[in-house]
This record gives structure tokens, C-alpha cells and sequence, in this order.
């Protein structure tokens, strides 16, 4: 799914706003429970293989109530793993 934001920062990351972010994430929400698991964080993340760990470490990183999900009021929490591991620079408007 392609980031439909104009801006690309110097170091080649996407730059959007925290509701960009957001849009982009529910894109990935295969089951459209409005929660990110695991696989569907996966899916989220470029290639490589360090899909699965990083997969595994952004859904340790973001889920606060240990549920196995990233739900809405979580997905803040995502936003650091976010700009390391997944190619977004996230902007304050």
C-alpha cells in the first residue's frame, strides 16, 4: 500500500502528520477489527528478513495493555518503533 503523502524528508522517509499515520496503519488492518496484530504489523514493515522480529518488537513496543493488538488509543505508542523501523518521519502539525 503506498503512502499517499507529497513530502519525502532528505533521508529518503516518508513525512506525514500523526492522522496520516494513522490512515496509512488502517490500511494494514486486514480483518478490519480496528486493531494491528502482529502479522498485519508485519505486513506493514519493508522487506527483509527482520520482518518478523521487527514485527514482534513493534507490537511489544506499542501495546501497552499486553492484549496482543495495536488498538487506536496504542497507536501513539507506535509512532518512535514507526520513525526507526518503517520509513516515516511523523511531523507535528
Amino acid at each position: 500500500m503506498a503512502i499517499k503523502t507529497c513530502c519525502i524528508s532528505v533521508d529518503g522517509k516518508r513525512v506525514m502528520n500523526i492522522e496520516e499515520f494513522k490512515r496509512w496503519l488502517r490500511t494494514f488492518d486486514a480483518d478490519k477489527d480496528g486493531k494491528i496484530s502482529r502479522k498485519e504489523l508485519e505486513d506493514a514493515i519493508p522487506g527483509g528478513w527482520f520482518t518478523r522480529w521487527k514485527g514482534k518488537r513493534g507490537l511489544r513496543s506499542a501495546d501497552s495493555n499486553g492484549n496482543g493488538f495495536i488498538e487506536e488509543a496504542e497507536i501513539n505508542n507506535l509512532v518512535e518503533f514507526a520513525q526507526k523501523y518503517l520509513g516515516v518521519k511523523i511531523v507535528q502539525l
